[in-house]
């Protein structure tokens, strides 16, 4: 019998008599009635606002799934794995193992505070749920041979369907291999993040966010990228911000040089990332030096730092 969602669940009034603190929920208490109690709590406990959303989010797709209306008390175990599998298997949406184990951990988080600080269930549903086991995939990532490819791709395209190259194809390109920015920080670059006081050494002032507070890391650019960028502020004439554009363009930019150039994987920011990283190790550049460069916290550096040395094991056991 198939998981999928549960819609006459959905389809009951909702809650006309929602708890107002968490001494009111009880076993009959419709599951999402009690989320903004849970995220108040989440809050309390001193959870960034990034988290509280997170949780949120993935508390509403449990609702999607179970049925806002049904009564917590009346949630299984065999519910909660339903769930699961239907969010890893059933659902048209992929699901990675990141995102599959901060589900995991907000399920598990959400059921142990009904049961443990509310005292509203008299056993907790998730606590016997089993995380996937096993450590997430390595990314694809260009040899140098790949890139040299995608890089002879990139001057193929023209500007608007003159029979002028296009520049954005390979500053883009060159800008996320070279710098190792994600998709969200190049969005919000903009011309005032190039800076140019010394053409022997550009740089790019990139922001990024730590618990809703932006800061920033200064990233060295190629001299000679500055040539493509000044044809490309010819071509484009941004203002406010550097890509003009959606994300998705950019994404479709990347993907078309990765089909010109015939890899074998989907062209990506998060591939362009790890080349990225894993160019400067194999350059003996220090960790702390990577780790920096990518705006990754100590924490996060561990499992990257790790990551890249089998990347480079990989490339270095098909000779690359």
């Amino acid at each position: 019998m198939s998981n999928a969602p549960r819609p006459n669940h959905r389809q009951l009034p909702l809650f006309s008599q929602a708890p107002a603190t968490p001494q009111d929920i009880s076993r009959a208490t419709p599951l999402k009635a009690t989320f903004d109690l849970f995220a108040q709590a989440l809050t309390a406990d001193g959870k960034s606002d990034h988290t509280v959303a997170a949780f949120a989010a993935d508390l509403d797709l449990l609702a999607e799934y179970q049925g806002e209306a049904t009564p917590i008390g009346d949630i299984t175990l065999a519910d909660l794995t339903g769930f699961f599998h239907w969010m890893d298997n059933e659902r048209d949406v992929p699901c990675s193992r990141k995102t599959y184990a901060r589900r995991m951990t907000t399920v598990k988080a959400f059921f142990r505070w009904l049961h443990d600080d509310v005292k509203a269930l008299r056993a907790d549903p998730a606590k016997a749920l089993v995380q996937r086991s096993g450590p997430a995939p390595l990314s694809d990532v260009l040899s140098p041979a790949q890139l040299r490819d995608c890089l002879e791709a990139s001057r193929t395209f023209k500007y608007k369907r003159s029979q002028t190259p296009d520049t954005r194809p390979e500053l883009l390109l060159r800008l996320l291999v070279d710098t190792g920015i994600k998709k969200n920080e190049a969005m919000l670059l903009t011309p005032a993040s190039i800076i140019t006081d010394d053409p022997r050494q550009p740089v790019v002032q990139v922001r990024y966010k730590v618990r809703s507070v932006f800061k920033e890391r200064n990233i060295d650019l190629k001299p000679d990228w500055l040539r493509l960028y000044d044809e490309y502020l010819r071509q484009y004439t941004p203002s406010n911000v550097l890509f003009d554009c959606t994300p998705r363009n950019l994404e479709y930019v990347l993907s078309d040089i990765g089909e010109v150039a015939a890899l074998p994987f989907k062209l990506s920011f998060e591939i362009c990332r790890w080349t990225c990283g894993l160019r400067d190790l194999r350059a003996g550049l220090p960790d702390e030096f990577i780790r920096s460069k990518l705006g990754l916290s100590d924490v996060s550096w561990y499992e990257t730092g790790g990551k890249l040395r089998q990347l480079d094991e990989r490339l270095r056991q098909r000779g690359d």
